[in-house]
């Protein structure tokens, strides 16, 4: 008689268990489909409940920058970096919120720090990219063709990169390779006009024109 009362304390425990499992939505799923709004409506109410909780200022921070909302987004980062400075995805968060914030030079050192933290990260290529245009901003042609580099090596096949590599390289005054850059970017994306007009102008130095 225990035995079959404890044994059925642990089937209700179970089913309770798995039936608030169901209903409680995932944010990092809502997130994955494009539900920002509600995705964040699920990390405030995870916060209240835990507010240590650094997967839900992660999930929230991704889905304020999806959104645009750059000061909450960056709000959200500083909240969970008081609690884990060195949480490489809120790290994140912040540069990519402090960048289109247009605070280029903090934004840099955010992404200079993720890029120490978490050399292989999830984010690592996009990273550097934004890295690229930091020092673009910067004028700081040399260190945006390393970092524009470092972004392709990693991930080879974005189009839109090859040519911001090119247009590094161009105001740096290395066209041969600007060139190489700008084709790379056509043979991906063949009607890019990033690339087309850049390597217009760039054939036109190249001749002394």
């Amino acid at each position: 008689m225990k035995r079959r009362v404890i044994f059925i304390s642990i089937l209700i425990f179970m089913t309770v268990s798995f039936l608030y499992s169901e209903e409680k939505p995932d944010a990092l799923e809502l997130y994955r489909t494009g539900k920002y709004s509600e995705a964040i409506k699920v990390c405030q109410a995870e916060l209240k409940e835990m507010p240590g909780r650094m997967d839900s200022y992660t999930v929230m921070g991704w889905s304020l920058i999806a959104l645009k909302k750059y000061k909450e987004a960056l709000s959200t980062a500083l909240k969970g970096l008081k609690i884990s400075r060195y949480d490489n995805r809120v790290v994140e968060i912040a540069g990519e919120a402090l960048f289109y914030l247009g605070r280029t030079k903090e934004a840099l050192q955010y992404f200079e720090k993720y890029a120490a933290l978490a050399p292989t990260g999830a984010r690592i290529e996009k990273v550097y990219y934004f890295m690229g245009e930091c020092f673009i901003l910067l004028k700081q042609y040399n260190n945006a063709d390393i970092a524009f580099s470092t972004a392709l090596y990693l991930l080879p096949n974005i189009a839109s990169w090859w040519a911001r590599l090119g247009y590094a390289r161009e105001m740096a005054g290395d066209y041969k390779w600007s060139l190489d850059a700008y084709d790379k970017a056509l043979k991906l994306n063949p009607g890019l006009t990033e690339a087309i007009t850049g390597k217009s102008r760039v054939k036109r130095k190249l001749q002394g024109g």
